[in-house]
């Protein structure tokens, strides 16, 4: 079955679905740099701990949500078949495996200040990474089962609904960090521990919230989502872990490559690591728009696949690159324009040590310019590739550029070379172009 529609058609509908899913991951990283302003308003040590703590567990959340992600493409091919019970069985086994990964991985947060300690971290700022990631790791199993339901309401075209909730949990989460950060309105002052239990409150909230929506709305009644949930389906299981897996690893891939490069940037200074925690934030905050706009592309190429309609995939594929490749250019100007006034956001500019942050955040935003074409491209390109379910090889694809190419020219361009903190970002460059390159050509290779 072939659908014929113009691009300003597939534009249009690539838009309406990602709009409101590029204004849930603008959402969604709000919370984190919420949190990196008001602990960064607190004080310099607690700022580096967060930036530690946050970042280590992104890069352990990636990884489960690997199996959130595989849901999304799972559940629109699902619908372009008109297979209502495969949704259910998906999506319920998305849920086990990530509740299973979040009680199995909550021993890494538990003993984190020995790991940071052997990763060269400065014993200070690692002993209060722990207490922040101890608090945090609570969380884990609540926030991946969030991001399959996000995927599970994305896939049904309900992104509105995400979108609400994470507004509303970005509320939620200043108003618990200004009260246990500071200790204000009569609150314990608890500093990095109080934007780490702010961070659990908003997940679990964000979970009633999305579970209640998805069991009790009439026209996902049908769904039956929750009925006999504790009923195993070992063959969707399968399926949801062959394909989530290598979606998770290459998350772990990306992610690991910007957690090494803070780490690197910890054994520069402290001053060093909080730009670097604020440029790769407000870098971060650009990433979501591709983000968004890749989940979108996600989902319509997972429904043209379950339909057949291959036409209709490469060009919908097509329009979905010029539009990420549009927020790039304006991402650049952006960064290239106002660095500084950007990079003072995050800062209290009467502490002493806030004017040596700015000028370094400001040289490493700039540098960030650099990258936004090919961070999007590649975020994009994997998208793409998940629409069609392929993410064995482009795992490898991102494990190679990352790794064995961008890492090594980080850590060379940064100490051997003596470039600092501007040469480990340009190896982030290099990496990332690398990644787009392969990862593009891998998926048109795939649908010509």
């Amino acid at each position: 079955m072939t659908t014929q529609m113009t691009n300003s058609t597939h534009a249009r509908e690539t838009l309406v679905l990602g709009l409101p899913l590029i204004g849930s991951h603008l959402a969604q990283m709000a919370l984190h740099v919420t949190d990196t302003v008001m602990v960064g308003w607190y004080g310099v040590v607690p700022l580096a701990a967060v930036v530690l703590g946050a970042s280590s567990f992104f890069i352990i959340f990636v990884v489960g949500s690997g199996f959130a992600k595989a849901v999304m493409p799972m559940v629109a091919a699902a619908l372009g078949r008109d297979d209502e019970a495969q949704v259910r069985r998906d999506t319920r086994m998305g849920i086990w495996l990530s509740i299973i990964y979040g009680l199995v991985v909550y021993p890494i947060f538990w003993w984190s200040e020995p790991i940071l300690l052997a990763l060269g971290q400065q014993a200070e700022v690692a002993a209060m990474a722990q207490d922040y990631m101890r608090i945090a790791g609570l969380g884990m199993v609540p926030a991946l089962i969030v991001t399959v339901l996000q995927s599970y309401l994305s896939a049904l075209h309900r992104t509105q609904v995400v979108l609400w909730v994470t507004l509303v949990a970005v509320l939620v989460n200043i108003g618990v960090n200004w009260a246990l950060i500071f200790g204000n309105a009569g609150f314990p002052e608890m500093g990095a521990r109080g934007a780490a239990v702010a961070t659990v409150v908003v997940q679990v909230l964000s979970l009633v919230a999305l579970a209640l929506y998805a069991h009790l709305l009439p026209d996902l009644r049908r769904f039956h989502l929750f009925q006999r949930f504790w009923r195993p389906d070992w063959h969707a299981m399968g399926q949801v872990f062959r394909l989530g897996v290598p979606i998770g690893l290459t998350g772990l891939a990306e992610g690991g490559m910007f957690q090494a490069s803070a780490l690197m940037m910890g054994w520069i200074g402290t001053v060093e690591l909080a730009a670097h925690g604020i440029a790769l934030e407000v870098a971060a905050l650009t990433f979501m728009l591709h983000v968004g706009l890749s989940s979108a592309a996600t989902i319509r190429l997972a429904r043209f696949d379950g339909q057949g309609d291959r036409e209709a995939l490469r060009q919908a594929a097509k329009v979905a690159v010029v539009i990420s490749f549009g927020v790039a250019v304006a991402s650049v100007t952006l960064f290239l324009s106002i660095p500084e006034p950007i990079v003072a956001l995050f800062l209290d500019l009467s502490k002493p040590e806030s004017a040596a942050i700015l000028a370094y955040g400001t040289v490493l935003l700039g540098v960030a310019a650099l990258f936004q074409l090919a961070d999007g491209m590649q975020v994009m390109a994997l998208g793409l590739l998940r629409g069609v379910k392929d993410t064995g090889v482009p795992m490898w694809l991102a494990a190679v550029s990352y790794w064995l190419i961008g890492i090594p020219c980080s850590y060379v361009l940064a100490f051997p070379l003596g470039f600092g903190g501007v040469g480990l970002w340009l190896g982030l460059v290099i990496g990332l172009v690398c990644a787009a390159a392969s990862l593009m050509w891998r998926f048109w290779r795939l649908v010509r």
